[in-house]
């Protein structure tokens, strides 16, 4: 059984912007510690064996300049790599291109990950679903991956998430999740009406309820 609760309020998230290859893009960062090494997290999030066994399938040549699949999801090239601590990839996904970047850092017994996903969004589409888009995505992500460390939070084998998303305690986490980046959203400066219905349009894509 997952500790929703505690995988939640595990996860610190922000919103933000950054000019990143010329243009102003939207940042929306997680980050978690993990009680593992940083060996460790780096090739859970690296090693193609691994990566299966808490996110996806992933095919391709995983290095610097190498491309990658992920099954049924996204894809794209390694653009940077400095062992063990950051990498950075396109994620190309239905025709858009935007950008992860991942770093790994020791932390007082632990080891923190920290991963920022950026895009060149406009504001029609932003103001359709706010960070939770793709926040709520790498939500489930991260409880993955700390389930695959043995940390505490319970474990989900990948092959069992899509039914687990949609339990009852499925839907409570992908809730919990979306509000979270509401209040991201807000925190970030973004007026609450419109984060508001951001957030519930989000929660209905994930879940396959109607928004309220």
């Amino acid at each position: 059984m997952i500790d929703v609760s505690h995988q939640i309020d595990a996860v610190s998230r922000t919103v933000g912007t950054r000019e990143y290859k010329g243009r102003t893009a939207r940042v929306v960062k997680l980050s978690q510690a993990y009680d593992a090494t940083v060996e460790d997290v780096w090739d859970a999030c690296t090693r193609a064996e691994r990566i299966p066994r808490w996110f996806l399938p992933v095919s391709g040549d995983l290095r610097l300049g190498g491309t990658y699949q992920l099954e049924g999801n996204a894809g794209g090239t390694v653009e940077r790599c400095e062992p063990p601590v950051s990498f950075a990839a396109t994620w190309e996904y239905g025709g858009d291109v935007s950008w992860i970047e991942v770093r790994v850092t020791p932390e007082g017994g632990r080891t923190r990950l920290d991963l920022e996903h950026i895009a060149h969004v406009d504001g029609e589409r932003w103001a359709q679903f706010g960070p939770g888009a793709v926040g709520v995505g790498w939500d489930l992500g991260l409880m993955g991956l700390a389930g695959h460390l043995g940390s505490p939070g319970g474990v989900l084998e990948p092959k069992d998430s899509m039914a687990w998303m949609g339990s009852d305690e499925g839907r409570d986490f992908i809730t919990r999740s979306s509000e979270s980046w509401y209040e991201a959203n807000v925190a970030a400066g973004e007026p609450q009406d419109g984060a508001r219905g951001a957030a519930d349009r989000t929660t209905a894509a994930y879940t396959g309820a109607e928004p309220e």
